[in-house]
């Protein structure tokens, strides 16, 4: 059986409980066999109940009673500390005037179960909230305590927010990074699962970036500070976190009104039932014991508690899973969403350009020998994948001549290369074959004779057709949006099953096009755009819904977008959505089924039928059920 994990205060509270239980259950049974109150001849026997009560009451209540007062000291009287006071020192108060009139004592027991099953209730609350704040805590601990700055060949221990940019900093095997800059020296690898989430450490070298956060595994590193810790990856991160609470959704802020205006109503409506029907029939105890009742099962615990509880869980289990979610009310319009719009580069395909194709395969070898010439001294993506997948040594001793907008030419004694597009190949008046197939095509030839061609391609993320496809089946629609030609945005919107596409936009062409969308949508459509939350800051925040695709390591991936996927996995969005749906699934649930308890018990309680121990599950006893309902939330999902 697996061991509950809880808190200091959790434990301390537990055995408030435990013993307060403990000890009113010995003398509820010892009462009901011997009755108390029987015990001494007197007239004021009832004062021996009364006394062995009262102290059970204050050891399970103390706390209670204190919060009241402070409470009320400050102005905020109806609150549930408040009608659990009320309710239970009234049930003492009938009790004494039974006691003093002669009637068999009534309201003692009651009083102490009232309060004892509130703080069952409440270290429910506590117990769940601490159980979701857990799946975020993985986050919080990647505060840094402290970066080794270097000074004359030493370091010194400092608090991290005095790093200035362009500092040294030295990080040990099994030190956070405490700021992200760039390797200058050393290699190592790095833990990025309290970042990423992703459990497969990094290895990084020289000229690499580091983000803050991650954990040093294996060598020493020293880092050139990029960010100060204000800007730092770690510290945006830890403050969306601490800030997700303060984004309520619109059922949180339909509760906290209701119960701003509910509570002083039932106990307004509790005071009437008390004093109107009593100076009818002169039967105070009665009418007491009913409105006492009537004040127990109207306290708004089960909705006040469960409601925020079941979003804190959502945001929670979505933490756990590397989503950062920026408040309840994102994951209350997400459940929503059904129109997305992607970015292509660096969203629905890696960024990463690749060699797809050579023709003809026979002269592979050789074009790729002599493209790796042309390009070698080359910073385009293309260059570099070209060079990589080549992977021998390269010739020297070449002079390259760059032509905007056409290629490169390779000169070294008689030898000429030409490496490029159609336009180089017809200025050159070199006959070669036209390719048609879909990517950037690289031309070959040697001496102006044609060797062959090279196709270079952006892949297609291996995830990509699975998630449109899971979207497609919640009946989402699906677009991309993207700067590359038509052919190529086709090609892809066909491979993956994209409803449809925009192509050849300018960063400001997708701002006009989302703004189009926003307009032709329906009020009741929520649209998300997916990006990789670096150029696409404009279109993040001006949709519904901006999710950051991998983007922990930017500024506009965390200030722009509501959600961050922090793998760099468009999966995420689909455990999302199944995220939303549970929580909202949950939130209604407990809030008809609380409602509706809640009201049945009041009218029955009114007209007598029921007494305060059913009163006590209409407040107590809904409560724990719907605690226990929220915590369905944060249980595990199918990734």
């Amino acid at each position: 059986m697996k061991k509950l994990s809880m808190s200091k205060k959790e434990r301390k509270k537990l055995i408030q409980i435990l013993t307060s239980f403990g000890l009113f259950l010995t003398l509820f049974v010892i009462d009901k066999v011997i009755n108390l109150a029987s015990v001494f001849d007197s007239n004021y026997s009832w004062l021996f109940p009364f006394a062995l009560y009262l102290v059970v009451y204050f050891i399970i209540g103390y706390d209670v009673l204190w919060k009241a007062i402070r409470n009320i000291l400050r102005g905020q009287l109806f609150d549930e500390n408040f009608l659990m006071c009320v309710a239970t020192l009234g049930a003492f108060a009938l009790g004494i005037y039974r006691g003093i009139v002669g009637k068999e004592i009534e309201g003692f027991d009651e009083g102490c179960a009232v309060l004892l099953f509130y703080q069952i209730g409440e270290w429910f609350q506590t117990y769940a909230t601490g159980k979701s704040r857990k799946s975020i805590s993985s986050l919080m601990d990647i505060r840094p305590d402290y970066a080794n700055i270097k000074h004359n060949g030493g370091f010194e221990q400092v608090d991290p927010s005095e790093v200035k940019v362009g500092d040294i900093i030295v990080i040990n095997p099994g030190e956070k990074i405490p700021l992200d800059g760039v390797i200058i020296k050393g290699s190592t690898t790095l833990d990025t699962k309290a970042i990423t989430g992703e459990s497969i450490p990094r290895d990084v070298s020289i000229n690499e970036e580091v983000i803050s956060g991650c954990v040093n595994l294996t060598s020493q590193i020293e880092v050139k500070v990029s960010k100060e810790f204000y800007n730092s990856t770690v510290s945006k991160i830890l403050d969306l976190v601490e800030n997700a609470s303060s984004q309520k959704s619109k059922a949180e802020n339909f509760i906290t009104r209701f119960a701003k205006y509910y509570t002083p109503i039932v106990v307004t409506v509790a005071l009437f039932l008390m004093i109107v029907p009593s100076i009818i029939t002169s039967d105070w105890a009665t009418w007491i014991y009913r409105a006492l009742s009537f004040l127990v099962v109207s306290c708004p615990c089960a909705l006040v508690i469960s409601i925020p509880l079941s979003f804190f869980m959502g945001i929670g289990a979505a933490s756990r899973y590397g989503i950062l979610v920026k408040g309840s009310n994102y994951l209350e319009k997400f459940n929503k969403a059904n129109i997305f719009v992607f970015d292509k580069t660096g969203t629905l395909t890696k960024g990463n350009f690749v060699v797809s194709k050579i023709t003809p395969k026979e002269n592979k070898e050789e074009i790729l020998r002599l493209v790796a010439i042309a390009e070698k001294n080359s910073n385009h993506p293309i260059a570099h994948s070209i060079i990589s997948y080549y992977g021998k040594e390269i010739e020297e001793g070449y002079t390259l001549i760059n032509i905007a907008g056409q290629g490169i030419v390779a000169t070294k004694g008689k030898v000429n290369i030409y490496c490029g597009n159609e336009k180089l190949m017809q200025n050159n008046g070199i006959q070669f074959v036209e390719e048609n197939e879909i990517g950037t095509i690289v031309y070959v030839a040697r001496n102006k004779e044609y060797i062959g061609s090279i196709l270079i391609t952006d892949e297609i993320k291996e995830e990509a057709k699975q998630v449109i496809i899971g979207l497609n089946s919640m009946r989402c629609q699906t677009f991309m949006l993207t700067g590359d030609n038509d052919e190529i945005a086709k090609n892809v919107a066909y491979q993956i099953g994209l409803t449809g596409y925009k192509a050849s936009l300018l960063p400001q062409n997708k701002v006009e096009e989302i703004d189009n969308m926003l307009k032709k949508k329906n009020s009741n459509e929520v649209l998300c755009f997916v990006g990789d939350g670096i150029n696409d800051a404009p279109v993040l925040m001006q949709s519904d819904i901006g999710i950051a695709m991998g983007g922990v390591g930017s500024d506009a991936a965390i200030e722009a977008s509501d959600i961050v996927l922090m793998k760099d996995d468009l999966r995420g969005i689909l455990l999302a959505k199944k995220v939303a749906k549970k929580t909202m699934t949950i939130v209604f649930e407990n809030i008809w089924f609380s409602l509706i308890v809640k009201f049945t018990i009041l009218v029955l309680s009114a007209f007598g039928i029921t007494n305060m121990w059913i009163a006590v599950f209409g407040d107590v006893g809904v409560a724990i059920l719907a605690i226990l309902n929220a915590m369905r939330v944060n249980s595990k999902y199918n990734t």
